[in-house]
């Protein structure tokens, strides 16, 4: 069922940004003056169709990955002559820019509006509190300790922990140290201590890049007591008798306090019959449980199908993150620009070596990260398709012949020399873009497969 679903988001990820991305050359063409024959939404045999008064057909068709607009061009058929001045490649240079460069700025405009809608529907969040910090980590040898919350990384804001990762991941290769701000969360009007962090080579060669606990800090989390607040009606736990809202007090006699001290002793015995000591409405009884024996990871690992009772964070860690119509904007427009940023300067680290191509991900990555944050909710699935549509529209900007940003290269290197680069130009710089991009691809796919 998951799979069906991670096809499902990633058909509607992939369909809306691609034609969002179709859509901008549309739109710009025909203001351009140029006739559209065609604006195709997904690829092969049209299922339905139809004609404006303009003469463009508008089609649904039956592969559902993206779609496609074609223009009245000579490069491809005849054009009556009484057409010719609608043909794009009559156009003039700027009108070409315009035209081409429409595709990958409609990327950038849907991500700017994803972001609006999700500032101003508000999110509820935790503060970056920090919890553990390892021993003779570069945490602990710059000065943070337990208890403190990281307000800022590099000079900039980190309100909640995506916003720390980020930063961090942005800082990919940085020898010397990190500059972290950070002061303790219930004392907001405090002015926060300025940490240095000794680095070298940051996160280089990581597959994936793993910050925070290269950093050697984890999340501070509230006690959670090993607690139940669900229970599957057709697991092991049900058929123990365990029901929610029983605390486990002990297994085997040895006793227990933390759920995640539960998890660990369940995982590592699956098959294995245990003895729990339980409390329910203040009496205390003996429930024999046996885990079921699940696969994960090519290990065998128990799971008795429950799941923790949920537990309240201290007001004072609590961040709500909202704006109005307006202020959204403004932070819409200044968080595409970060990612967009980021973006570039992750090609830039990959093509020097300092990322590994190992972390490119192609349809089957996609897929699954779309299937999960569907399932997280509206907010993760729209940032994850604001994030993807800046990913696309960056992508579409790279100067490589068969790509928008190798159409650019051209008008703009005509508008310096005055004429058009030759066709034998465009064509020997269009076979070597269909295999640099093949390859990439395949790499992608590649990857993905080794991730499975």
């Amino acid at each position: 069922m998951d799979a069906i679903q991670n096809v499902l988001a990633a058909i509607v990820v992939l369909g809306l940004l691609i034609t969002f991305h179709e859509f901008g050359h549309f739109w710009v063409a025909r203001r351009c003056g140029v006739k559209v024959l065609r604006f195709s939404v997904g690829f092969g045999k049209p299922l339905w169709s139809r004609f404006d008064r303009h003469g463009t057909e508008y089609a649904i068709a039956a592969i559902p990955l993206g779609g496609y607009v074609k223009m009245l061009d000579e490069r491809e058929g005849p054009v009556a002559a009484e057409e010719l001045d609608r043909a794009f490649n009559r156009q003039g240079v700027w009108s070409r820019i315009a035209i081409v460069a429409a595709g990958p700025l409609a990327n950038f405009l849907l991500a700017i509006a994803a972001y609006w809608l999700i500032f101003v529907m508000g999110t509820s969040t935790v503060a970056p509190v920090i919890g553990p910090v390892a021993p003779d980590s570069p945490a602990a040898r710059g000065g943070l300790t337990s208890g403190q919350e990281i307000v800022a990384v590099q000079g900039d804001a980190t309100p909640t922990w995506e916003a720390v990762n980020l930063e961090l991941l942005s800082a990919i290769g940085a020898s010397g140290s990190l500059e972290i701000e950070a002061r303790d969360p219930e004392r907001s009007d405090q002015a926060p201590n300025r940490y240095r962090i000794p680095v070298s080579d940051w996160l280089v060669g990581q597959d994936p890049p793993q910050p925070l606990t290269t950093l050697g800090v984890t999340p501070w989390r509230p006690a959670t007591p090993a607690v139940l607040g669900q229970v599957l009606d057709d697991g092991a736990a049900a058929r123990a008798g365990l029901q929610a809202g029983d605390r486990i007090a002990a297994i085997d006699g040895e006793p227990i306090s933390e759920w995640m001290t539960f998890v660990e002793r369940i995982r590592a015995n699956p098959g294995e019959t245990l003895t729990l000591r339980v409390e329910r409405d203040g009496s205390a009884r003996e429930v024999s449980l046996t885990p079921q024996r699940r696969e994960h990871d090519g290990e065998a690992i128990g799971y008795i199908g429950a799941g923790v009772e949920s537990v309240s964070w201290p007001e004072a860690y609590r961040r709500e993150i909202r704006y109005g119509p307006l202020g959204a904007v403004v932070e819409a427009v200044a968080r595409t620009g970060e990612m967009t940023v980021l973006t570039l300067d992750s090609i830039r680290k990959m093509l020097i070596g300092l990322i590994s191509p190992s972390n490119l991900s192609g349809p089957i990555t996609i897929a699954r990260i779309a299937g999960d944050t569907a399932r997280s909710g509206l907010e993760s699935f729209v940032a994850f398709m604001a994030y993807l549509s800046i990913s696309l529209g960056v992508l579409n900007l790279l100067p490589i012949p068969v790509l928008d940003g190798g159409h650019l290269l051209y008008y703009f290197i005509e508008l310096v020399r005055g004429r058009p680069v030759s066709e034998a130009a465009q064509s020997a710089g269009l076979r070597l873009g269909m295999a640099l991009v093949g390859t990439l691809m395949v790499m992608a796919l590649y990857f993905d497969l080794m991730r499975l």
